[in-house]
């Protein structure tokens, strides 16, 4: 279980989601923990792991404090009233395949819209290149709170997590990629983890007060991954935007397939395929746009697209 939690906690560091989403279905799934149980102990253990990561994504400047404030103040109360509707539903669970089922579709939705935006832009960046659409922008545009889109934000993720554990991570940095796609993917992820941490410890407490929490359970998954998510913190805010974001696709097809209720053979095997076409296929589609079909970028660096400085073959820049 320790050894699940800190693997988990590495994905959660990297893409600032995973951390429901993968560890209550491992629990409820691998070591027959019963699923309040695991909803509890992970709310916890979240609570106690995600301000790790924050504080090294703070440290590198990569969090939007602004967006966190307006997500906080819609997530943390409407966390609280999730709790309370689960307790009222006597933990039915029908309501929570329901909730677990829409969300899935929605996390592979996202998993295919972002490979869809990472081909536009490769697309717009020949374009471009060959004087047939306009130049790229060097530089992000800034990022303005949407303040209402935002606080509704908060409160749907804030309700669900309440009542599943899922969301904090996965459910508000999907809205946050549709709401703000200016925004880098260390920010993204950075920004998710940081207004994760009032969210989680709030939805802990409301499990904490019904007495739904076992320290048991509880203490193995604290301990395995807070040395994971630090790890994955300081490679996220490090690495270059394409690697993260690749990284978020790959972890919103699992958790998506999961959250399905797929059985462990067929999203092993699915991911598997994944793992070994896709990146064959995208070096193939780069080649035919002109582009070389494996590209290198030092540690770091991010620009407006997956390979938005990135120069075809055979051609010098403008």
């Amino acid at each position: 279980m320790t050894v699940a939690a800190f693997a988990i906690g590495i994905v959660v560091g990297l893409t600032g989601m995973g951390g429901g989403a993968l560890m209550t279905p491992v629990l409820v799934l691998f070591f027959n923990v019963p699923p309040l149980a695991a909803v509890s102990s992970d709310l916890v253990a979240s609570a106690v792991m995600k301000p790790v990561g924050s504080a090294v994504h703070l440290r590198y400047k990569t969090v939007n404090i602004s967006l966190v404030k307006w997500l906080v103040i819609g997530s943390v109360p409407a966390a609280f009233c999730g709790v309370l509707v689960l307790k009222a539903l006597g933990d039915n669970e029908s309501v929570q395949d329901n909730i677990q089922i829409a969300l899935g579709l929605a996390l592979l939705l996202t998993a295919t819209l972002l490979v869809v935006r990472a081909y536009i832009r490769l697309v717009e960046k020949a374009r471009s290149r060959d004087g047939r659409g306009p130049r790229l922008p060097r530089h992000r545009p800034d990022v303005t709170p949407r303040i209402m889109p935002t606080l509704l934000l908060g409160i749907v993720g804030g309700f669900i997590v309440g009542m599943t554990s899922v969301g904090s991570g996965s459910l508000i940095i999907v809205g946050l990629m549709l709401l703000y796609p200016g925004l880098k993917a260390s920010q993204l992820v950075g920004t998710d983890l940081v207004q994760a941490v009032p969210l989680v410890l709030a939805a802990a407490l409301g499990h904490y007060f019904f007495g739904d929490i076992n320290m048991a359970i509880t203490w193995p998954l604290i301990i395995g991954s807070i040395p994971g998510v630090f790890l994955g913190a300081q490679l996220s805010s490090r690495l270059n935007g394409g690697l993260v974001r690749r990284a978020l696709a790959f972890v919103l097809l699992a958790s998506g397939l999961k959250m399905l209720g797929l059985d462990n053979v067929t999203t092993g095997i699915i991911l598997l395929a994944a793992l070994l076409i896709a990146p064959p296929l995208w070096m193939y589609i780069r080649s035919r746009l002109g582009f070389p079909a494996w590209q290198m970028k030092l540690p770091g660096h991010s620009g407006v697209g997956d390979d938005h400085n990135t120069q075809p073959q055979g051609r010098t820049p403008r």
